[in-house]
């Protein structure tokens, strides 16, 4: 492998590479670069993700997305026209099949033969590499919403390469946020070199004409994740993108579920990436957010469900977010009913209807505002230290050593020292520093929220906390009190 740095990858090694891509499945054969800018130029307008999201920026709307995927391609249809006609959604996913995302073609191979002779979904979403070109191709001919290939995959080249010769406007994922809450013993220097490659072929598209919307993966490992460590990502993948050409970003944040907080978090996050990418020379991509409904543990009961879904919908309305990936009330089930996906997405809607001549102006929001954008650019700044200006390099080595550390990450390769915990009003704050840069006040900060949760509960601060606030939601509460 070449070594790693953030630098636009020259053509002829990147069409070297692209060769041995497209011959890891018989379907790599479909892609033909030329037939597929050709197909993009044939959609319409309101089929196109880029155009989509940048008239609701203008706009200052706040579009909703589900997400959902089958085995089966005439089922698959069958379920995003529902969404699309019953839910009132206004962005459309392509969830991926956990084979897929392992690059484990013959096991979604089975499990498609599988699905067919069921006749129900043996996979728990959408196998596009087996499926290949011209069934993504059907999937966006038959629906009149523009749709988003959303995954996991670590290494998700050929499936990038499939899903932009199928048609699809949006692609959800990077080299950080697809590797450290999703694989246990894949390296960093492995992942984003692969995703360099991913935003490159974005950026030829790009060349060609064709502007496909790319999304880091905001909420990470989705419990307790602090604003700061999911900005870090969020704008360092935006960076990564961004030099391999990508002219349009979507960054996205997990609700935390204190309101303040989360308003403050989505501002200052179009805010930050916007910063960084101008003073490193990107001044030309079009940035937008987008606010993760709760992705920590769910009620059982479809009624306190709706309330978790609702909650998610106010904050994302309440700050302004681009869109809003909207839950289920079948989240503690398991894969939900279409019929309840669209309830999801109605209740989310009617929220964004309601809120849509508010916005939450207060003190502590900009307050709030301060201490996160002081947080993320302590770890920024220590990430471009660590790189010698180069970001790709310093993300490797910030995450080696906890200057970035996402909580409960499976990766290996992730310090895992850093604790969070709620303060006394539910908003996500540092339990335990590990080796986060903070400055002095920030640190005495977190210390002091979380003393002050500690006197309130008459109890010492400890792990406890932590456990107890993973919790709590799915047994009513935000804050985790003994």
């Amino acid at each position: 492998m070449m070594e790693l740095r953030n630098k636009k990858i020259n053509e002829a090694d990147f069409m070297k590479s692209r060769d041995e891509v497209l011959k890891q499945w018989p379907t790599g054969a479909q892609v033909d670069l030329d037939d597929a800018v050709a197909f993009h130029k044939r959609l319409p307008k309101e089929k196109i993700f880029s155009n989509k999201l940048k008239v609701a920026k203008q706009q200052k709307q706040t579009l909703i997305q589900p997400r959902a995927g089958v085995a089966l391609v005439e089922e698959h249809i069958e379920l995003l026209t529902y969404l699309q006609d019953h839910g009132e959604a206004d962005l459309l996913p392509t969830t991926i099949d956990s084979y897929t995302r392992q690059n484990r073609y013959k096991e979604a191979a089975d499990g498609i033969a599988e699905s067919s002779k069921l006749g129900k979904s043996m996979l728990n979403g959408f196998p596009a590499v087996n499926h290949g070109v011209d069934s993504c191709r059907l999937l966006v001919d038959t629906l009149n919403t523009p749709i988003q290939v959303r995954h996991g995959t670590p290494d998700a080249r050929l499936l990038t390469e499939i899903s932009y010769a199928g048609g699809f406007t949006s692609y959800e994922g990077g080299g950080i946020s697809y590797n450290i809450p999703y694989a246990k013993n894949v390296s960093l220097e492995t992942t984003i070199s692969d995703w360099q490659y991913v935003d490159r072929l974005t950026g030829l598209y790009e060349e060609m004409g064709i502007s496909i919307n790319r999304e880091p993966f905001g909420p990470l490992t989705g419990t307790l994740v602090p604003p700061c460590i999911s900005h870090a990502v969020a704008i360092i993948e935006s960076l990564l993108a961004a030099e391999q050409g990508v002219k349009n970003i979507t960054v996205g944040y997990g609700q935390c579920g204190n309101l303040i907080q989360d308003v403050a978090a989505i501002r200052t996050l179009q805010e930050l990436t916007e910063e960084y990418l101008n003073k490193y020379g990107y001044g030309d991509v079009l940035v937008t957010t987008v606010l993760h409904q709760w992705m920590g543990g769910f009620p059982q009961d479809e009624a306190k469900a709706f309330g978790v879904i609702s909650w998610g919908s106010a904050a994302g309305a309440l700050a302004g977010a681009t869109k809003i990936i909207v839950k289920t009330p079948h989240e503690a089930m398991g894969i939900p009913t279409k019929e309840a996906n669209a309830q999801g997405l109605r209740c989310t809607k009617q929220i964004i209807s309601m809120l849509s001549d508010q916005k939450l102006m207060s003190p502590n929001v900009d307050e709030e505002k301060r201490i996160i954008s002081a947080e993320t650019h302590c770890i920024m700044e220590k990430c471009f230290e660590m790189g010698e200006g180069d970001i790709a390099v310093g993300a490797v080595r910030a995450i080696q050593s906890g200057v970035i550390d996402v909580p409960f990450a499976p990766s290996r390769y992730n310090a895992g020292k850093m604790l969070p915990a709620r303060d006394n009003d539910g908003a996500v704050r540092i339990f335990a520093p590990g080796a986060l840069p903070f400055s002095g006040d920030l640190l005495d900060f977190h210390k002091s929220k979380i003393e002050e949760r500690a006197q309130s509960e008459k109890r010492i601060a400890s792990f406890q906390m932590v456990i107890d606030d993973v919790y709590a939601i799915s047994k009513g509460r935000l804050v985790g009190r003994p």
